[in-house]
């Protein structure tokens, strides 16, 4: 047997060591062995080796560029590393040479989606399986694209067929509960919930982190999934691009990283902020992951930032880069996990400091320094649940925009398709923050409430569907659920004020729609639960001066509901406390809420120049 044979056998008996240490001989020998050259391509892309890796695929294509395989597994080898457009081409090489190569076709998908070239991505994962029907991996990734169209109860079922062909297929089994949850379809929901919090527990995760965020309850699951995501498709990078300089500014010069400065509820909370920031001290940047946005919010945020700087057709290198150039203090994600996060900048240590704020969770990932956090979100107790160092603000955490302006319109119930008379309960969070558990408790308050109904937002008609079905299966009538359709923001906010009561969901709480609630003068009532997901309600309540709307039990909860339905006096109460609070408390304070996260980052930017390492910060 050669040498190439016996690395050839240990590599398929899974010794990648030894067969990596046989392939090398090889090569040392021989320079020109193709196959070496190209096993080895795929052995050091598989154990992060990734400058071996481009170079020993790039010497055996220079050798054989007529062998098909070779050019598709540089492929997947150049999108682990987020090179997405040079993918294309190896696809492309590959199919040019076999066009009817079904690996190909699947490689050209994923690395067309992550081009957001939606459409193409979807035609070439098509034609993968009318080459190859029984391709698992295939099925995932149109069940990807028809998700990415709001196509869920079609991308369901491409989903089950890819898990019906290959069970563990790798994340698989989180997109499909999330796209279930997406539309309130509940069929299989403990089930589903219980494998996945399984799979992080037998260190096998099996969930993206902020799907996950609408499934566990425990902080410490969290953190395993977040630094299992990370390690596998976000690892540190061995070469960081921040060298350890330390640059001499007259300004702290900080970089908000973001997808979303538009019209997004992330923009809706951090306008406010970033057009407070105290210019003289610091300098202000502002990275945008998605084209420049016409949209006034959009262009309100473009004007905030000292400087504003399109990034999206960049790479994470060259972003990092970018950074490093800009000579950056202090790098904040405002992504983390979210769709259009871009977590390998960060993986490559472009910024001394670096910075997760808004996502409420951990990042599980070496190369984020601090979370911007406060004693509700994240208790003294759970710290060894982030890997992050807490900076706790002394209010709340988010950031909130008391310019945000609410829309001179009047509504009326009955446009709104609101009864005249009766109680209005609404909900407006995302459908797959809507859970069976919180479902249930919901419709035990209409029940007990007579003439209430609950008013929620459905982003398309298989929500209103499911829900209306859910209601009827534990006795509530159907039309007791009022739909929302999207409006202008600011005739949101002013359409708000007709509700009576925001209901909270658990396991994962109302953020910016908590806020909008009370802004617009809507009590929020939630139950405060064990992670900072679950967790932000309350931090906002308690902000505003309103601690009793936070209860710690499914059923205070559901009798408080009860009450403040059932009370004039006390929810009267309740509300002009909420009217008197809102421009007196903390909460809506925009002003103080920059100077506390000013300090927070000076803090961050003196430990670093003192040498330190980072460490809780408390900002009195």
């Amino acid at each position: 047997m050669t040498k190439l044979d016996q690395a050839v056998q240990a590599h398929r008996n899974g010794r990648i060591s030894e067969a990596e240490n046989l392939y090398r001989q090889v090569i040392s020998k021989d320079p020109n062995n193709f196959d070496a050259l190209h096993m080895l391509g795929i052995v050091c892309s598989g154990n992060g080796k990734t400058l071996d890796a481009d170079k020993f695929f790039r010497a055996a294509l220079s050798i054989d560029p007529r062998f098909p395989p070779c050019h598709v597994n540089y492929g997947f080898y150049l999108l682990k590393q987020k090179r997405s457009d040079e993918a294309v081409e190896r696809f492309d090489k590959a199919l040019a040479l076999f066009p009817n190569f079904a690996e190909a076709w699947l490689g050209l998908g994923n690395a067309l989606r992550e081009c957001k070239r939606y459409d193409d991505a979807f035609a070439a994962y098509t034609k993968a399986l009318e080459l190859k029907p029984d391709l698992a991996e295939a099925h995932a990734g149109r069940g990807n694209m028809l998700a990415e169209f709001n196509r869920c109860d079609e991308a369901i079922a491409a989903y089950e067929k890819a898990l019906a062909l290959k069970p563990d297929l790798e994340f698989v089994q989180s997109e499909h509960l999330h796209c279930k949850m997406r539309i309130c379809n509940w069929t299989g929901f403990a089930a589903g919930h219980q494998y996945l919090v399984a799979s992080i527990r037998d260190k096998k995760a099996q969930s993206q982190p902020f799907y996950f965020l609408n499934i566990s309850s425990s902080a410490l699951d969290q953190l395993e999934c977040a630094k299992s995501w990370v390690a596998k498709k976000y690892p540190a990078s061995d070469t960081p691009i921040w060298k350890g300089d330390v640059y001499r500014h007259d300004r702290i010069r900080i970089a908000y990283i973001s997808a979303d400065y538009r019209e997004h509820a992330v923009a809706y909370l951090i306008a406010g902020l970033i057009e407070s920031h105290t210019k003289e001290t610091f300098d202000v940047i502002g990275i945008s992951l998605q084209p420049e946005d016409s949209s006034q919010t959009g262009q309100r945020m473009k004007r905030a930032f000292g400087q504003f700087i399109d990034v999206s057709r960049m790479t994470d290198k060259e972003i990092a880069e970018l950074l490093r150039e800009l000579e950056v203090d202090i790098a904040i994600d405002l992504m983390a996990f979210t769709q259009n996060a871009r977590t390998g900048i960060f993986a490559l240590r472009p910024a001394p400091v670096q910075v997760k704020y808004m996502f409420p969770g951990t990042m599980g990932a070496s190369y984020i320094d601090y979370i911007i956090a406060d004693q509700v979100v994240i208790p003294n107790h759970q710290q060894e649940c982030y890997t992050e160092k807490i900076a706790y603000l002394p209010n709340s955490f988010q950031a909130n925009d008391r310019k945000r302006s609410i829309s001179e319109k009047a509504f009326s119930r009955e446009e709104l398709g609101l009864p005249r008379e009766g109680f209005v309960f609404c909900c407006f969070n995302n459908s797959y923050k809507l859970n069976p558990d919180t479902f249930d408790i919901w419709m035990r308050i209409l029940n007990r409430v007579s003439d209430s109904v609950l008013w929620l937002v459905a982003p398309d008609g298989a929500v209103e569907k499911n829900l209306r079905n859910e209601a009827a299966a534990r006795g509530v009538a159907p039309g007791r659920l009022v739909f929302a359709s999207r409006v202008p923001y600011s005739d949101h906010l002013a359409r708000l004020s007709v509700a009576n009561l925001f209901l909270d969901t658990t396991p994962y709480n109302a953020g910016a729609t908590a806020s909008d609630a009370l802004w617009a003068g809507v009590p929020v009532l939630t139950r405060i639960g064990d992670v900072f997901a679950g967790r932000v309600a309350a931090s906002l309540l308690k902000a505003i001066d309103l601690p009793e709307l936070v209860t710690t039990t499914p059923q205070a909860y559901e009798e408080l509901a009860i009450e403040l339905a059932t009370d004039p006096q006390k929810f009267a109460a309740i509300k002009t406390r909420l009217s008197r609070n809102r421009l007196t408390t903390p909460l809506f304070d925009t002003q103080r809420f920059t100077r506390d996260i000013e300090a927070a980052y000076t803090a961050m930017y003196e430990r670093h120049r003192a040498d330190l390492a980072p460490e809780h910060i408390y900002v009195s």
